[in-house]
């Protein structure tokens, strides 16, 4: 099994010369002072140490032992809690966690670099640090002076780990259907009951306390969404001094046994009578934990972007290696019986997919985090609601159009392989099967494309995605190359998504029908802004680095030619409409 190496090269690029982002620190008084180019920089490093040499030589035995479950109690599998002391002792959990707690308070534009090599290293080992970077999130947000300085710090040390409750064995996508309840205490404390599955991290041995964000209701709550409430219910009890108290009644019923990720312990919890204490305001639950599962979408989202790096990495190794049949043009390796498949088209063709998929998600993760630290930083008011703006209609195409471009390329890197992919020596089979749930948890990717279709483009008026075209536009009219290309790819998004809101109303199927498409035809266009921002730079620049912006140009002109023409039978289908999804009947299906 190969090794991954963090691509420092490219991630030094699209910080500092597609997006200048310390520029943009300096410009915001609450990142000035923490962070300048050296200092990114040298956590890109520090990262890339811990992520390839602490972390990625966990993933195979991992999967291998998975987690044990034993009278109630989780065992990560060997290495893993040696390697979490390391992990937290450096502060990583904490990285871009607000300051007056604990936290080191960086840009979300590093965070997503960062969070892009934890993925890569390791998806189960990432995810007990992602749920709690998540948690702390909805916590500095939403909850009271009081439990934040309890329960901030600690959490941002990695001595205590969170998690989120929200599914229930007969409430998944509608969380207005939950059954958990919160009773009201005299002493402002409430009791929680419930029980709520897929919970990863729900219980382990890396920390000395879990504490779980729980939506329950309360017995006057409204019916529906409506009445749902945020809860923090610890594992353990916090005293006052801050010390650990009596055992909570919140417990592990069992683990799921599961297709891939199998070192992350998903769990069913039950809350029986649990100590909690309310965080935000009563019946206003989810909007409170979605502030933590919006962070999650883009970690999510993330997730695919590093798997699909790994994969990449160890294909393109390995088509440098593997010697199969000559070149088409004639022998390339004269020295022995076979050329290297990397001289075959279709290997080409494979590789360059994945790895202009990959940079293209890697530039619009950073993109994305660049709207969301304005969104936090900016001193302008507008410029914050205009930033808002782009992260609540990015944020879903960020979560599903990586994640279902991670499976691509994992299952790519597989086939470059050949008959090796599909066998455990090579570790291909199990970037496959750890990305495959991506697509999945944190709202599956059809949720995700009806969010983006009929929340943020159809319901909201589409403002957000006109200020995101206007943008684009404003940088293709002196783009200095794939202009074309650009400007055709963003009409054909914007005469599209009149065409669906002209006929949305006559068709109460159309939404739902499309959306998938719809969604990926926007990822498409996101991928040749980012493409043709990549490419001016690399253009710029050729003279510094020949090797490096020479690739990145050919990288540019693959995507261009051979992956951005799929928005056209995008479009065709979208404007196919959705009659024929109900040319059968049910009972027909």
């Amino acid at each position: 099994m190969t090794t991954y190496t963090a691509p420092l090269r490219d991630m030094r690029f699209v910080l500092h010369d597609v997006f200048n982002a310390p520029a943009l620190w300096a410009r915001l008084p609450a990142l000035a002072e923490r962070i300048d180019a050296d200092t990114a920089d040298a956590i890109l490093e520090e990262a890339a140490k811990v992520t390839g040499q602490l972390i990625a030589p966990l993933s195979r035995n991992g999967d291998e032992q998975g987690v044990r479950f034993d009278a109630g109690q989780v065992t990560t599998p060997d290495g893993f809690r040696e390697a979490w002391q390391t992990y937290r002792e450096g502060g990583w959990v904490g990285l871009g966690g607000n300051p007056a707690f604990g936290g080191m308070g960086m840009p979300k534009m590093l965070g997503v670099l960062f969070e892009e090599m934890l993925y890569a290293a390791d998806c189960s080992f990432s995810l007990y640090s992602a749920l709690s970077a998540g948690s702390c999130l909805a916590i500095d947000a939403h909850a009271s002076e009081t439990l934040k300085a309890t329960y901030l710090p600690p959490l941002y040390e990695g001595r205590w780990a969170g998690t989120m409750c929200l599914t229930e064995p007969h409430a998944g996508t509608d969380l207005g259907l939950i059954r958990s309840r919160a009773v009201p205490q005299a002493d402002g404390s409430y009791r929680i009951s419930g029980s709520k599955i897929f919970i990863t991290g729900g219980e382990q041995d890396l920390t000395e306390n879990i504490i779980h964000l729980v939506l329950a209701k309360l017995p006057d709550a409204p019916a529906g969404a409506k009445g749902i409430s945020l809860f923090l219910v610890p594992k353990y009890r916090v005293e006052a001094d801050g010390r650990l108290g009596a055992r909570n009644a919140a417990h592990c019923g069992s683990i799921e046994h599961k297709m891939g990720i199998k070192a992350s312990a998903t769990c069913v919890m039950n809350f029986d009578d649990a100590e909690g204490y309310l965080v935000g305001e009563p019946n206003k639950g989810l909007a409170a934990m979605f502030t933590m599962m919006n962070y999650e979408r883009l970690s999510i989202g993330i997730q695919g972007i590093g798997c699909a790096e790994a994969s990449y990495q160890s294909a393109a190794r390995y088509a440098n290696e593997r010697l199969q049949s000559r070149a088409a043009t004639g022998p390339q390796a004269q020295d022995k019986a076979a050329d290297p498949i990397i001289h075959h088209g279709d290997v080409r063709r494979m590789l360059l997919t994945m790895r202009t998929l990959t940079e293209g998600g890697r530039a619009f993760a950073a993109y994305v985090g660049q709207q969301l630290d304005l969104a936090r930083y900016a001193e302008d008011a507008g410029e914050r609601e205009h930033a808002q703006r782009l992260v609540a209609l990015l944020t879903p195409v960020a979560k599903a159009f990586f994640t279902d471009n991670g499976l691509e390329s994992c299952v790519l890197g597989q086939q470059v392989y050949g008959g090796h992919g599909y066998i455990r020596e090579w570790g291909q089979e199990q970037r496959v099967r750890d990305v495959r749930i991506a697509q999945i948890y944190e709202g599956t990717n059809g949720i995700q494309a009806l969010d983006l279709l009929g929340r943020k483009v159809l319901g909201a008026g589409g403002q957000a995605l006109a200020s995101f075209a206007a943008e684009v536009r404003a940088f293709s009219v002196d783009a200095p190359l794939h202009r074309e290309a650009l400007q055709a790819s963003l009409a054909r998004l914007e005469a599209t998504s009149a065409w669906l809101r002209a006929r949305a109303g006559e068709d109460a199927n159309l939404v739902s029908a499309v959306a998938v498409e719809y969604l990926q035809l926007f990822g498409l266009t996101a991928y040749a802004y980012m493409w043709a921002r990549m490419a001016a730079v690399a253009l710029a620049r050729r003279e510094e680095d020949d090797a490096f912006h020479g690739a990145k140009l050919a990288c540019a002109a693959f995507f261009f030619q051979r992956v951005l023409p799929r928005g056209l039978g995008l479009e065709a289908s979208i404007r196919a409409g959705s009659g024929s999804l109900y040319g059968l009947e049910a009972a027909q299906f």
